[in-house]
């Protein structure tokens, strides 16, 4: 070693091989074992020639951890931290320190996936169970979902949703014009591709309106509280439904939407212990009345049983969902925000009821003094019944008094050129009311104004709230703690074994990367500030945004969408406006493979496009004749084709740039979905291609990690003719005054979408480089081959590229094992959790197929032991197709296997205990025991039940 060069030893790119599995000997084998002279042999007869990058990403060089840390450190410190009381929506809060390190900090927590496979995630289900339950009950409504993105879409979805509901004729939704403008902003955007008017007004104005639905805000923008229950009333009378927008912190004290007869509620969560973070991530809420469970977008968590009758919990009604019902879905939504509502809900168990009435009531009590105060004095408040805001009449003082504000450390919301909003928060202390009185020139003492208050009885809440065990149990750090760690051990993530989730690209989610988050430097600052104290934030997104453009080849990037369904949307919105700007808004057909995810043709037939299935061939690859017929029947209408590549077949398609070709020759843009990015980067763009605009999942290609279902970004590149018809935002400008996007909707509520993230990505490609970039991408499709190799011997590769590779992922065909046995891929998902793994990604996009997607992250080791295992079980198999085992009682069958099982007296089975649970040999090495058995999906949906389990029912 002392012989090494200096620059050999200087280990600047250490942090590739952390990143990357195998090492170099291990690729040497593996190269040997699938037939390939070396990893570059691999690569060129995997990625067509005619798509692959003439020059290496123009990406400067790796950066080792340290550095980068201090690189970010240091542009975090340009933000400038003052007390913001904004609102709008967003709020200052506090983590308690114990969710803050045991599930935001926890990699337990946070690279777990969505829980499709609910035998080995009933510990994050719980979690958001809880979650639900605390929703139902702050808003008075029977069924709460288990997130969505943040309150501006939530709105937009309520939207859709009192569509589908309602059986009025009118074509319009009404809007209240105090209504947060990021949420019209969003609903504007939304309602022009479903071809929905819109009619704005008052609150008491909507009791006159005929329209569809109606949007009310409660506390709306400018702080005021009243009963909306008239105006619902009316409202519903005329067969509308009504959304009542809220906040969760106001409604712990307020009469909720459900009792004043709203049928949705909604709002953000954020407050509840989730930092600002310039924007998100935050969790939205959204709850409903049970009459119109069918029709609730995203994902809910239900009760029902397992084989052994025992309580146990799952997603239900998935059949609601863009997976399964495409363009006919209720929502394009796939990621939300399980993460964030995780974080929000044990906010809720650790407070509380009490704790929580506590905050509220220290929030409105510092408020309503300070209104006192101002009254007093002689200012003119805007708002008379508040909970937390006020607007107040400053007059010709308003500027003077705005930058003496922003001298003495706190941001006032700038509501005209006469008058100031104040929004009070969970961080705010008397110090701050006497320094707000002494900026405004109040000479008032705190004390003597302690009886304040700003709400009638009549608007106060009688009910009882949060009366579940669950939220009355763990106000110790010492049972919050344990609490916790009890829902993690129930919970396979990435920190227990690779998940090889086809589609998904579960890879190391470094620590390196997370650190950042919970920075107060990124934490603290709220979206609205002006744009000289985000200075540092700007400089990061600014940088990535760069990093982005280099790895897509595209000019311009929308930072926005905060999903990668969200990215679809901005889009093909994009595209819409582009046609629009060219006199072509008939152009309204949209051609999709038949293997497309589902999220779309959901996505496509929310931008107000007529699907049109592509189909493909018996190789996978999209039918080139079927696309060009389709493309020219259509030439006069044609808007967009939607593609994945590689393909979601798991192929790279040598005919692509002839796809592409073809429609534009007919006058259309391509969409390119960038679900398979990570087989692209460094080798290929999605410009190189022949795309338009395509959208990043942040959270695959570029580490930032699922948290069991979200968060995720999405934002999207865009070719220089479609940059001006990005997003924009109503609130914040999303770049310079001269940016050609001006004035354009936005897709989410924050300017650049679950900002405080975007850190994640900004710090992988940092320590990754360009070189290091490029390297993950050959390791990602080794890997898959190796898999496939492998695999191959045991399951039939269902479709392979033009030299028997495939790309990134591979797809193992079942069906024949179904046919000859019975067993079936959801047998084979729920036996690899007897040997410590979650299943691949099942029935997509081909039914009775596994999809497997191995990731450049995991080791030879890792990657053996995965194979190990799914040998083992097509053994197992064999011993069903012999006679050996029955076909209806065999260790698939009865998968899995719990503590329980192996725990009765006398073992009645055809197999041995230790086949059960111990079938390898390194699985006793680390046995992962899973919680339930196999869960009853079928009497889920047929009782369905949606709150939290009563106590004794657990324990019986």
């Amino acid at each position: 070693m002392l012989n090494l060069p200096l620059s050999a030893l200087e280990q600047r790119d250490d942090f590739i091989g952390r990143h990357i599995g195998p090492d170099a000997a291990e690729t040497a084998a593996m190269c040997a074992d699938i037939g390939a002279a070396s990893l570059a042999a691999l690569i060129s007869e995997t990625v067509p020639a005619g798509i692959r990058l003439a020059a290496p990403l123009p990406i400067a060089a790796a950066v080792p951890e340290h550095e980068a840390l201090a690189k970010l450190k240091a542009i975090a410190s340009k933000n400038v931290l003052k007390r913001s009381l904004i609102g709008l929506g967003y709020y200052d809060t506090i983590l308690p320190k114990v969710i803050l390190r045991n599930v935001l900090e926890n990699p337990g927590w946070y690279t777990a996936y969505t829980p499709y496979q609910a035998e080995i995630a009933q510990g994050r289900l719980e979690a958001l169970l809880n979650w639900q339950q605390m929703v139902m009950d702050l808003t008075g409504l029977e069924l709460a979902n288990a997130s969505l993105l943040d309150e501006a879409t939530a709105a937009a979805e309520a939207m859709a949703m009192a569509r589908r509901a309602s059986k009025s004729k009118s074509n319009a939704f009404f809007v209240d014009s105090a209504a947060f403008p990021q949420t019209i902003d969003v609903v504007k955007t939304r309602a022009k591709y479903f071809g929905w008017d819109l009619v704005f007004g008052t609150a008491e104005e909507a009791a006159s309106a005929d329209v569809f639905g109606a949007l009310l805000q409660y506390p709306d923008k400018t702080g005021a509280v009243r009963d909306l229950t008239d105006t619902i009333t009316a409202l519903k009378a005329k067969g509308a439904l009504v959304a009542v927008a809220s906040d969760l912190m106001a409604l712990v004290l307020l009469k909720s939407p459900g009792e004043m007869g709203a049928d949705i509620a909604l709002g953000s969560a954020q407050r509840f212990g989730v930092p600002m973070g310039f924007g998100g991530p935050h969790a939205a809420f959204f709850a409903t009345r049970d009459e119109h469970k069918r029709s609730v977008p995203g994902r809910i968590i239900g009760v029902s049983v397992d084989a052994r009758g025992k309580k146990a919990l799952r997603m239900a009604l998935q059949t609601r969902e863009q997976h399964i019902r495409r363009e006919k879905a209720n929502s394009n939504i796939c990621t939300s925000q399980v993460l964030l509502a995780n974080m929000a809900g044990m906010y809720a168990v650790y407070h509380g009821p009490k704790g929580l009435q506590t905050i509220a009531s220290r929030i409105h009590k510092l408020a309503a003094i300070f209104a006192a105060g101002l009254k007093g004095a002689g200012y003119t408040l805007r708002t008379a019944q508040f909970f937390d805001t006020l607007d107040i009449d400053t007059g010709d003082k308003t500027t003077a008094l705005h930058a003496a504000a922003v001298a003495a450390g706190y941001n006032l919301r700038h509501v005209s050129d006469t008058a100031l909003g104040v929004s009070f928060d969970e961080k705010t202390t008397r110090d701050d009311v006497v320094a707000l009185f002494g900026l405004f020139g109040v000479k008032a003492d705190v004390a003597a104004l302690e009886a304040s208050v700003a709400l009638p009885a009549s608007l106060l809440r009688t009910d009882a709230i949060l009366t579940h065990p669950v939220f009355n149990s763990h106000h110790t750090e010492h049972e919050m703690l344990r609490y916790l760690k009890k829902l993690q051990n129930r919970d396979l993530a990435l920190d227990h074994s690779m998940i090889s989730l086809g589609s998904c690209t579960m890879k190391l989610n470094a620590t390196s990367e997370m650190i950042p988050v919970t920075w107060p430097e990124f934490g603290d600052v709220h979206p609205f500030v002006p744009r000289e104290q985000a200075a540092g934030y700007l400089e990061m997104i600014d940088g990535l945004a760069d990093y982005l453009r280099a790895v897509t080849g595209f000019p311009a990037i929308c930072m926005q969408p905060n999903s990668g369904a969200q990215g679809e949307y901005a889009g093909l919105v994009a595209i819409r406006r582009y046609h629009e700007s060219r006199g072509d808004a008939h152009r309204n057909i949209c051609l999709i493979p038949k293997s497309a995810h589902g999220t779309n043709p959901a996505t496509a037939q929310m931008c107000g496009l007529d699907v049109v299935v592509v189909d493909c061939d018996e190789n996978g690859n999209v039918d080139v004749a079927d696309l060009k017929a389709k493309a020219e029947q259509h030439k006069d209408n044609l808007a967009a084709l939607m593609i994945t590549y590689p393909s979601t077949h798991g192929v790279f398609e040598e005919a692509v740039k002839d796809i592409c070709a073809t429609v534009h020759a007919f006058g259309g843009q391509v969409y390119m979905d960038g679900a398979n990015l990570n087989a692209q980067v460094g080798l290929t763009s999605p410009a190189t291609i022949g795309a338009d605009v395509s959208h990043m999942n942040l959270h695959k290609t570029f580490c930032i990690p699922h948290g069991g279902g979200g968060p995720g970004m999405g934002p999207i590149g865009l070719a220089a003719h479609l940059a001006p018809f990005m997003a924009d935002h109503a609130v914040k400008p999303t770049g310079a005054d001269a940016r050609s996007h001006a004035g354009q909707g936005a897709v989410s509520a924050a300017p650049f979408g679950s900002a405080s993230i975007l850190t994640i990505s900004w710090m992988y490609i940092t320590m990754m480089g360009g070189e290091g970039l490029k390297q993950a991408t050959e390791y990602a499709i080794l890997n898959a081959n190796y898999v496939a190799a492998k695999l191959g011997l045991h399951y039939p590769v269902l479709y392979r590229g033009t030299h028997g590779r495939v790309a990134h992922e591979c797809i193992l065909d079942i069906r024949p094992i179904k046919a000859a046995t019975g067993i079936t891929e959801v047998d084979i998902a729920k036996r690899l959790m007897d040997y410590g793994f979650h299943a691949p990604t099942m029935s997509f996009p081909v039914a009775g197929t596994i999809m497997v997607e191995p990731t450049e992250s995991e080791s030879k080791g890792e990657l053996d032991r995965f194979i190990a295992a799914m040998t083992q079980i097509r053994e197992e198999i064999r011993k069903v197709e012999q006679g050996t085992w029955p076909a209806d009682a065999n260790p698939l069958k009865h998968a899995p296997h719990t503590q329980a099982d192996v725990m009765v007296a006398e073992w009645t089975r055809v197999y041995s205990r230790e086949e059960a649970v111990f079938p390898l040999a390194y699985v006793a090495e680390n046995k992962f025991w899973p919680s339930v058995n196999r869960i009853d999906d079928v009497y889920g949906d047929r009782n369905l039940f949606c709150a939290c389990v009563p106590m004794e029912e657990y324990s019986a």
